[in-house]
C-alpha cells in the first residue's frame, strides 16, 4: 500500500544534544524518502544543525511568546496545520507536544510519538534489583516514530556532511597550523557527569606538552569564558572559541575538527553528527541508557571505575547520585584521557 503522507512535522524542542541527535536521523530518512516534505518545530537557535538536509524546513516554536500556555499552543496548531502537514513525528513527548496532539486530532492528523522507555531507564538507574543492560538508543527511539507512520528505514544510510568552509572570522580564531584540530568541551550541566577542572587542565598540559594538537575550546557563559581565557594565556596551543563564534560558525568549525572530547553533553551530539572522532567522559550517567554520541564505538567512552562506584548509572541526565558518588569522574586519571586522545585522533 502506498504512503499518502507527502508532510510530516517533526517536533524536538528541546535540548541542544537531543535536538542534535536528530539531525543524523533525518538525513537517513532523506536518503531513503527523498520527495516526503520534513518541518521542524524547534526553536530557532537551532535551524543551522540542518541546514544541508534538503526538502526540509524549520518552523520556530516562540513557546515564551505567541505560542505560550493553551491558547498559545492552539494558535501554533493552526498555523502548523495551514502549512499542509499530513502527520506527525513527536520526538519530544511532553506536555506541550501532547497539548498540541489532541489539537491535531480534532483535524484527523496522525500523530506517533517516542516511547522513551522510562520503566527501562528506572531499571537501569535504581539502587536495588537494577538491570543493567543496553537500552535502545534515542537515535533508534526517532527511527520507531517514522515507522510508526509508515517510513521504516535503516540508520546505516546516514551520509555524514562535507566538511564547511572555513569563514575569515573562524581562520583568524585558529593558528592555522598542520597540527590536528582538537575540540573541547569541558563543561556539562550537571555536577554528576563533568571531569574535575583541575584534572581537566592535567590533560590539557599534557595535551600541550605534546604539541601534536591545537586545542579548542568549546563552552559558553561568562565563567566559562573567563576560565578558557585564563587557559589560553597560560598554554602555547590553546585557542578560546567560547563567545567568539556564532552558532552557525561554531558548526562550521566542528565540522572541521579531527577530533572532540566531551562530557556526556550536546557537544559531543554535535560532533557526531558530522562523523567526528568522538571522545567522552561518564560520571553517574552511562551509555546504556541510549544517549551515547552518534555511531561512535563504546571504546571511545570514557568510564569511572564501575566495580568501585557499582551503582553507576545513578541517574539519566546526571542530577542525581547517591552519597558517595561525588567523585566518581576522579577514578579517570587525566593520563588516560590523553592516551586515548593520541591513539584515537
Amino acid at each position: 500500500m502506498t504512503n499518502t503522507i507527502q508532510h510530516i512535522l517533526v517536533i524536538r524542542l528541546s535540548a541542544m544534544g537531543d535536538v542534535a541527535m536528530t539531525v543524523p536521523v533525518l538525513r537517513a530518512f532523506r536518503t531513503k524518502y527523498p520527495e516526503v516534505k520534513l518541518t521542524v518545530l524547534t526553536r530557532k537557535f537551532f535551524a543551522p544543525m540542518f541546514s544541508d538536509i534538503s526538502n526540509l524546513e524549520i518552523y520556530e516554536a516562540d513557546v515564551k511568546g505567541k505560542h505560550k500556555g493553551a491558547l498559545g499552543l492552539y494558535r501554533l496548531s493552526k498555523e502548523l496545520k495551514e502549512l499542509g502537514i499530513d502527520a506527525v513525528a513527536d520526538l519530544h513527548n511532553v506536555l506541550r507536544s501532547k497539548v498540541l496532539k489532541s489539537f491535531f486530532a480534532i483535524n484527523r492528523i496522525k500523530v506517533v510519538q517516542i516511547d522513551k522507555g522510562r520503566d527501562e531507564k528506572k531499571a537501569l538507574t535504581r539502587d536495588t534489583n537494577k538491570i543493567f543492560k543496553q537500552l535502545k538508543t534515542s537515535h533508534e527511539r526517532y527511527v520507531d516514530v517514522f515507522t510508526g507512520l509508515g517510513f521504516p528505514f535503516n540508520l546505516q544510510e546516514t551520509n555524514y556532511p562535507a566538511k564547511q568552509k572555513l569563514t575569515k572570522k573562524i581562520n583568524g580564531i585558529t593558528n592555522q597550523t598542520s597540527k590536528k584540530w582538537l575540540g573541547i568541551a569541558p563543561f556539562a550541566q550537571y555536577e554528576g557527569k563533568t571531569y574535575p577542572l583541575e584534572l581537566m587542565m592535567k590533560v590539557i598540559e599534557q595535551l600541550d606538552t605534546l604539541n601534536q594538537f591545537e586545542i579548542l575550546l568549546f563552552g559558553g557563559g561568562k565563567r566559562e569564558i573567563d576560565i578558557f581565557d585564563t587557559l589560553e594565556s597560560k598554554f602555547l596551543n590553546i585557542r578560546n572559541v567560547a563567545g567568539k563564534l556564532n552558532f552557525d560558525e561554531e558548526l562550521i568549525l566542528i565540522s572541521n575538527l579531527d577530533g572532540m572530547l566531551s562530557m556526556d553533553s550536546g557537544n559531543a551530539h554535535l560532533a557526531a553528527m558530522y562523523g567526528i572522532p568522538t571522545i567522552t567522559l561518564w560520571g553517574v550517567t552511562h551509555p546504556y541508557a541510549g544517549f551515547a554520541p552518534f555511531k561512535q564505538s563504546i571504546e571511545l567512552a570514557i568510564l569511572p571505575d564501575l566495580q568501585k562506584y557499582n551503582l553507576i548509572p545513578t541517574s539519566i541526565y546526571g542530577n542525581k547520585f547517591p552519597q558517595g558518588y561525588e567523585d566518581v569522574m576522579r577514578s579517570i586519571s587525566p593520563e588516560t584521557i590523553v592516551k586515548k586522545i593520541v591513539t584515537t585522533i
